[in-house]
């Protein structure tokens, strides 16, 4: 597999600077699981440290009394206060109850109906769960189900890493990203995984430098916002105006008072 992806790969100068670095490709596929219990672990582990995440789902198991992990008609069946009780929010509570009900609905098909899916279907079909992105369904792709074209260009790990391997002043786009990643198909996967080693070898000062970085979309900075002098200077312009409309309204109205005067005459 390494050697077939590698003769694609290395025709790539940069990328073949990093396989050269960084060796062989370790892609390390986690333990195979259904496709509900995988993404609602995914669910636990939003925004949260590994290990509380995993003391949750450890009182999330503990919860049903079972000593494997729970089944979908269970969570839906599950009063939201036991779910709080175990430690998830209300947003994760309905994320879960959405996956368990798209997983009986057959929308979240079992691993072995997973397996025959093509990669953009399995997309489809996932980031339909609520609180399940695009990112989430990837990395089950690349690390469960062994997917070997998989390009997340939403990573921040690899937009940085093809950052600092081409030499980029600025992060690529993920539109720019993908485009210029189909040169490496069909081994995008394995691609992912050298630009993640790319900011291991920035890190260890071992990173060739890119003699001729590419042309193409950078995300833009956040233009600095100006200081506000505006009203600094329009305060004398509207002093001035204020000064000049009194004299001229005082004027006018003199000129309005003979007026009547010479009326009444």
């Amino acid at each position: 597999m390494h050697r077939a992806a590698h003769r694609i790969l290395k025709t790539d100068p940069v990328m073949a600077a990093l396989i050269d670095a960084a060796g062989p490709c370790k892609i390390r596929s986690r333990e195979v699981q259904q496709p509900f219990e995988a993404l609602a672990r995914a669910i636990a582990h939003q925004q949260l440290h590994g290990v509380a995440a995993e003391r949750i789902l450890g009182r999330f198991v503990a919860l049903f009394d079972a000593a494997t992990f729970p089944a979908p008609q269970q969570v839906i069946d599950a009063a939201d206060a036991q779910l709080r009780a175990v430690g998830f929010s209300y947003a994760k509570i309905a994320a879960l109850k959405d996956l368990a009900r798209k997983t009986l609905e057959g929308t979240v098909p079992p691993a072995a109906e997973l397996a025959l899916l093509g990669d953009l279907e399995i997309i489809e079909r996932l980031s339909s769960v609520r609180g399940i992105g695009r990112w989430t369904v990837e990395m089950m792709l690349m690390f469960q189900l062994e997917r070997r074209d998989v390009l997340p260009v939403d990573d921040f790990g690899i937009r940085n890493g093809f950052r600092l391997a081409y030499g980029l002043k600025g992060m690529p786009t993920p539109r720019a990203l993908a485009q210029f990643g189909e040169r490496w198909k069909p081994w995008r996967s394995v691609a992912a995984w050298y630009l993640w080693r790319a900011c291991e070898l920035a890190r260890d000062g071992k990173l060739a430098a890119c003699a001729l970085p590419p042309r193409l979309a950078l995300v833009k900075r956040r233009a600095v916002k100006k200081q506000k002098q505006a009203p600094h200077k329009q305060a004398p312009r509207k002093e001035a105006q204020r000064k000049q409309t009194k004299p001229a309204a005082k004027t006018l109205a003199k000129g309005r008072r003979g007026a009547r005067a010479r009326a009444v005459r």
